[in-house]
């Protein structure tokens, strides 16, 4: 007659001994090593994407080490936890009152450390299933590719800046004309005053070269002044 497994006998001593690895084998130091080995290529191919792709004024190399950090620590931490089903539930227990601040500038580099922390996941799994290995690579290699090739189509459409001028109200039609002749622009705040017109304007461009002194040598204009803008994505 089949005995039906109750919650208590979940808890029971020969429970535990039964839960391994699921590729049947113990969490030796050569496999760790292995593991640990494989997540450093998977870090360094993100560290080496991030650095290509990064596309804002200042480069923290500090922030970039710690994503190949935190492929490393999340792959520690799956091993661990794979061998070992109590552990795993105290380890969720104690990951679940720890509370993360850290402000980050840019929302595209949370990309980069959830890609540093699954990579991390798939890393550490392998140890029980070597399948997993294949999943961190291929997975990996598909996402910076992708992100890549949209950093480099970024830069072929040409950096988006803020135009600002500053002019006479009687070079309005002679300001226009100059604007029209942009490849790709926006208006962003126009404001018209008694001493004249400031005018903000989003624009696309490959090269700067000469546009502000061609809106200079405009009579009427007083001021120019290009802008880089932040975008909040880097594509």
């Amino acid at each position: 007659m089949d005995k039906t497994l109750t919650f208590k006998d979940i808890f029971r001593k020969g429970f535990w001994e039964n839960f391994n690895l699921s590729a049947g084998g113990e969490l030796t130091f050569l496999r760790v090593l292995l593991t640990l080995g494989l997540t450093i290529v998977i870090g360094f191919i993100i560290y080496i994407v991030y650095r290509i792709t990064y596309r804002d004024v200042l480069y923290s190399r500090r922030f970039n080490v710690s994503l190949l950090v935190i492929s490393l620590v999340s792959s520690l931490v799956i091993m661990v936890i794979s061998s070992n089903l109590l552990l795993s539930l105290g380890m969720v227990g104690a990951l679940s009152i720890v509370r993360f601040r850290t402000a980050v500038k840019d929302p595209f580099d949370t990309v980069f450390m959830f890609w540093a922390i699954s990579a991390g996941i798939a890393m550490g799994a392998g140890v029980a299933n070597v399948d997993f290995y294949w999943v961190g690579f291929i997975g990996s290699i598909i996402i910076g590719g992708i992100i890549i090739l949209m950093s480099h189509l970024r830069i072929k459409n040409g950096g988006a800046y803020l135009l600002v001028l500053r002019y006479a109200s009687q070079a309005e039609g002679r300001v226009r004309k100059a604007i029209a002749a942009l490849p790709r622009c926006r208006l962003k705040a126009k404001t018209e005053t008694g001493e004249g017109v400031e005018m903000t304007l989003e624009i696309r461009l490959k090269d700067t070269g000469g546009i502000t002194r061609d809106f200079m040598d405009i009579k009427g204009v007083r001021d120019v002044s290009l802008v880089t803008q932040n975008e909040q994505f880097r594509f």
